[in-house]
């Protein structure tokens, strides 16, 4: 994955530091509750450890792009946290939803309380329960520390009430897009182009980007109408880069998927290409292509000819360059430093098309 926002090591030492405080807190209060509290404790704060941090850095990058003072804010660093508390809570859920025990061939919340029932006796059946509740209870945790963090971060008092604003558009957008997502892949049917591209925007662009530009421009002091033209750009952002990663889980390499390559084709995914598949001449190649995919390596590999040569990828490769485009224009009404680093976002999505 390339690159697109990184933070300087003391801000990430600030970041991590804010978050193995509430992490730390959370472990003390668990141990005199006895050995499952401390476990979900821990579990949920392995799921916060090897992330690359990329929202925490979108408020950072956005509040000195907007010249903040971080000498007048030390609630950056918690309203940061925020941000990969939040989305560490939605992978978790991510996972339950998707029926997934691991993340990167690791045991994740529930695959780990699994672990754990099946040590202590449990069956299958139960086994199976214990690991789905830990993982809801566990995310839920993690969401409550995420909005607690925004309440007693140590920021100006105009400040809170927007912030919460913010959170609370991510959780709910979020929430909306994923449910979205699960009933467009089991409801009969097939889902219109439009609908999917509604979806892939909710359930990245304003948790992902929206919400964390606009966090660090907010402690930063910048204006409402700033404020709202990254609102603007970072949903266009947000759309771009789930089409990117669309993109990657047909057609990208095992290292940039992060799991097999052509993940998506053997799950079956209803996504934006394959909508745009559909609507082209080519579909009834490209069905009985996607029909075998779940097949093996060999099949994959042929769907992804079919998807290529119906001239879907192209088709949704131009779509990103288009939304990119509408972005560089709105930020050219941002100040100089908010828009290099729009075009930072912008460019080092472009960059992830594989």
């Amino acid at each position: 994955m390339v690159d697109m926002i990184s933070m300087p090591d003391d801000s990430t030492t600030a970041v991590d530091r804010a978050l193995d405080a509430v992490l730390t807190r959370l472990a003390e209060r668990a141990i005199p509750r006895g050995a499952a509290a401390l476990a979900l404790i821990r579990a949920a704060s392995d799921a916060t450890t090897g992330g690359k941090r990329f929202r925490p850095a979108l408020v950072v990058a956005a509040f000195d792009a907007f010249d903040g003072d971080r000498g007048a804010t030390p609630g950056l660093w918690d309203v940061a946290a925020a941000f990969e508390l939040l989305h560490t809570a939605f992978v978790i859920h991510d996972d339950l939803i998707d029926r997934d025990i691991e993340r990167r061939g690791v045991p994740n919340v529930g695959g780990t309380f699994r672990s754990r029932a099946r040590s202590l006796g449990v069956a299958d059946d139960g086994a199976d329960r214990i690991g789905d509740a830990a993982a809801v209870l566990a995310g839920d945790i993690l969401l409550y520390e995420a909005a607690r963090l925004v309440a007693v971060a140590d920021i100006a008092a105009d400040q809170r009430v927007p912030l919460f604003g913010l959170l609370d558009d991510a959780v709910l957008v979020s929430a909306i897009g994923e449910l979205a997502d699960v009933e467009q892949a089991v409801v009969p049917g097939e889902p219109e182009t439009t609908q999917l591209l509604s979806t892939a925007h909710d359930k990245t662009a304003v948790y992902s980007f929206c919400a964390p530009l606009a966090a660090g421009a907010v402690l930063a002091g910048a204006d409402a109408g700033d404020r709202a033209v990254l609102m603007t750009v970072g949903a266009d952002l947000g759309l771009a880069f789930q089409l990117v990663d669309d993109l990657i889980g047909t057609f990208g390499s095992e290292a940039q998927a992060g799991r097999d390559a052509g993940a998506d084709l053997r799950e079956a995914k209803r996504t934006p290409l394959i909508s745009l598949a559909r609507e082209t001449s080519a579909w009834p190649q490209v069905s009985s292509a996607l029909a075998l995919a779940p097949t093996g390596p060999i099949a994959v590999r042929a769907a992804q000819r079919e998807l290529h040569e119906s001239g879907a990828r192209d088709r949704l490769v131009a779509l990103i360059g288009q939304t990119l485009a509408s972005v560089r224009r709105r930020a050219t009404e941002l100040p100089t430093e908010p828009r290099a680093l729009i075009e930072r976002l912008a460019t080092g999505i472009e960059g992830r098309i594989p």
